[in-house]
């Protein structure tokens, strides 16, 4: 079975077709500036099939998505005979609000409940949406499967999911904490249980998904029981971009102080703050370490604030869990800065870790990053969101 996983944003499309005998990963590709001027880069990745990295036009969703079946099956760049080779599409979601506990097939009905949590993702689910009718319109009945971030964190209980805001507020809205990454999280936790020789069952793990968003979910017995993001990706941890928790009298001072309007307050603090705001000089944590290893104080302010937020937030979870087995770091922090690992992990002493920094040098690779006699063991994981979203289709379109 041959499935497609697509993931659509506003103005952009990502995509890998994988090859679910063998989970090989046959061509992948990005298209850029829908609605604008239309890049596609598309790399086959099996046999000895050129790169194609070229402008075309791409006005709406269905013309991207049509350009990516025309080079996947293109004598010249393609990696399959034609469309009838493509067996299903799985669909990254962002939310899915309390209606999605798994992943399901697409169908009218479904569209429709994607549709009822726009509200709770203004930014995303549109764009899924328009990914998903996109595909529709140009490969008809081929069946298709949403796949959702939220989804893994309704095993969350009640005391971790809930705001303590008047209970009207859930019943008649559903404000509460939804979490996000949990794809990732999903992945990485049963990843680390491989690793382990353990029944994911029996462990007690900490993801720390870490990169311009980042994300840290407790695990227990293979199901998320709290994580930091909320109704939003915006609270938690200080990220790129995004300010993490927040007293909410902060934004009510700022905007009576400044005349904002919450559009106004929100854009500053999506976009504008975080370890960006912070330091004044970036939302890449490879600048950062730069500037601050060039003597720049607020740099290293702003490693060092992240750093603290995911100790603190990981050993909360220890707490909540009472105890931990194992910590994962993964995503584009995660998995490449070492110097942030470190700095997180020296937090750990009380849990027992002990880092081995040879193994935390290492890059691409799924490595323990702790000593053997490590209470707790420290694991750096490589997420793939798109392999659990290709499972997932082939799990639920083979019945």
């Amino acid at each position: 079975m041959k499935i497609l996983v697509i993931n659509a944003g506003s103005s952009s499309l990502k995509y890998q077709l994988i090859d679910m005998e063998s989970e090989v990963v046959m061509a992948k590709g990005l298209c850029e500036r829908i609605g604008i001027d239309g890049h596609l880069k598309h790399s086959p990745l099996v046999g000895d099939k050129p790169v194609f990295n070229e402008d075309v036009p791409m006005p709406t969703h269905s013309e991207a998505i049509a350009a990516v079946i025309d080079k996947l099956t293109s004598r010249e760049y393609g990696v399959v005979g034609s469309m009838k080779e493509i067996d299903a599409v799985g669909h990254r979601v962002v939310h899915g609000g309390e209606k999605f506990a798994s992943s399901v097939l697409i169908s009218d009905e479904v569209m429709g409940a994607i549709e009822e949590c726009i509200p709770f993702a203004p930014l995303h689910n549109p764009a899924n949406i328009t990914g998903i009718n996109a595909c529709r319109a140009v490969m008809g009945d081929v069946p298709m499967v949403a796949v959702f971030d939220t989804a893994f964190h309704q095993t969350m209980p009640g005391k971790a999911f809930m705001y303590a805001v008047p209970y009207e507020y859930y019943k008649k809205d559903g404000i509460r904490r939804y979490g996000f990454h949990g794809t990732s999280h999903r992945y990485v936790s049963a990843r680390c249980a491989e690793l382990m020789g353990k029944p994911i069952e029996e462990l007690k793990i900490i993801s720390c998904h870490m990169g311009n968003g980042s994300s840290i979910c407790a695990i227990e017995n293979g199901k998320s029981v709290d994580t930091s993001m909320g109704f939003t990706p915006l609270v938690g941890l200080p990220m790129g971009t995004r300010c993490g928790d927040l007293d909410a009298g902060v934004i009510q001072f700022i905007m009576n102080k400044y005349g904002y309007t919450i559009d106004e307050m929100l854009n500053i603090l999506n976009k504008k703050s975080g370890v960006l705001g912070v330091s004044g000089v970036s939302s890449d944590f490879r600048d950062l370490d730069k500037a601050a290893g060039e003597g720049i104080d607020k740099a290293k302010l702003a490693l060092d604030m992240f750093n603290y937020w995911v100790a603190k937030v990981a050993g909360s979870y220890a707490a909540a869990m009472n105890g931990v087995d194992a910590i994962v770091f993964t995503a584009g922090i995660g998995e490449n800065s070492k110097e942030t690992r470190k700095g997180i992990c020296e937090y750990f002493g009380y849990l027992g870790v002990k880092l081995d920094e040879a193994a935390n040098s290492k890059r691409g690779e799924d490595v323990m990053i702790s000593t053997p006699d490590s209470k707790v063991k420290v694991f750096v994981i490589p997420t793939n969101e798109e392999l659990v979203i290709a499972r997932d289709t082939r799990d639920i379109v083979a019945g």
